[in-house]
């Protein structure tokens, strides 16, 4: 697997996620009974939305894989019995497996949409040197996502979804915590984790993270969605595992969005010396208190 090609969930009402999403910046599309989420100037979709009219809920994910492929992990999928009906929210193409909590995941071939390299800074151009650097917070732009950067799900074994998502997708384990938490990587390179899991009672969505192109823009979107109603969040911090900077907003539904800049590349010759980190040194470097919730599993 080289990409998260898709993630798609239900909400109760697309009207309300409709709102969030803009404001959270991204390019936000009506399709039929969804909304299709993408980032400004970039062709992919990185998420749908569906309404259900019941709580949030996680419905698949679909990954990109290479063509050549496509029929080896059919056939590792079929020895280990894996195979499901398609999704009724989805197109019946590629291969269909249910994971160990029961979610469906998709895998198509596609392009691969994963960073192959660091993601770099957004270019700015140097304040005069007789005028201020920051811009009046009336004239400040609106932060804008480049690229959906990861999604780390809950589930009630941590361990045993890593060792999954290495022995049939191919990922790789970039760093974990006490069975708490793990971040997985791909081997064609990307992010240090593309897919990450955080332990709960029972399977879900914690959070989408979304590529900005510098901290300034990570503290701009935690400030624009204050404007806009969304006051409860996480941050501004810095990691540990992943290095990246972050806010995260919460989002109606109980789960979060997050801003995030500088993550950790892993390159695919790269050889990452993954280790299983104390969970008091692991999550951030610097930032406010842990919220009391952050880690509430509200499907």
């Amino acid at each position: 697997m080289h990409s998260v090609d898709r993630l798609v969930f239900s909400v109760p009402s697309l009207d309300e996620a409709e709102h969030f999403y803009r404001a959270f910046g991204l390019d936000v599309r009506t399709c039929e009974d969804r909304l299709d989420l993408y980032t400004e100037g970039h062709p992919h979709c990185w998420a749908s939305v569906f309404a259900s009219g019941a709580p949030k809920r996680l419905e698949y994910v679909r990954f990109g894989i290479y063509a050549e492929d496509e029929e080896p992990l059919r056939q590792r999928i079929a020895e280990k019995g894996l195979q499901c009906d398609p999704h009724p929210l989805a197109a019946p193409d590629g291969i269909w497996l249910r994971n160990p909590d029961g979610t469906p995941w998709q895998l198509v071939v596609a392009p691969k949409v994963s960073p192959n390299c660091k993601t770099v800074p957004t270019p700015r151009q140097p304040a005069p040197v007789d005028t201020g650097a920051a811009p009046s917070r009336s004239q400040a732009p609106q932060v804008r996502p480049r690229a959906l950067s990861h999604v780390l799900f809950f589930t009630p074994d941590v361990r045993r979804m890593s060792q999954f998502c290495i022995d049939v997708l191919g990922l790789r384990l970039s760093d974990e915590s006490a069975g708490i938490i793990a971040f997985l990587h791909g081997a064609h390179g990307s992010d240090h984790h593309l897919v990450a899991f955080a332990h709960s009672h029972a399977a879900g969505l914690h959070h989408s993270s979304w590529d900005v192109g510098s901290i300034d823009e990570v503290g701009g979107g935690a400030e624009q969605m204050r404007q806009a109603g969304y006051t409860l969040g996480w941050g501004l911090g810095r990691h540990v595992l992943g290095s990246n900077y972050f806010h995260y907003v919460r989002d109606p539904w109980g789960s979060f969005a997050e801003y995030s800049f500088g993550i950790d590349y892993i390159g695919p010759e790269l050889h990452w010396a993954s280790a299983d980190h104390p969970p008091e040194d692991s999550l951030y470097v610097w930032g406010p208190p842990v919220p009391e919730d952050f880690i509430v599993n509200f499907e």
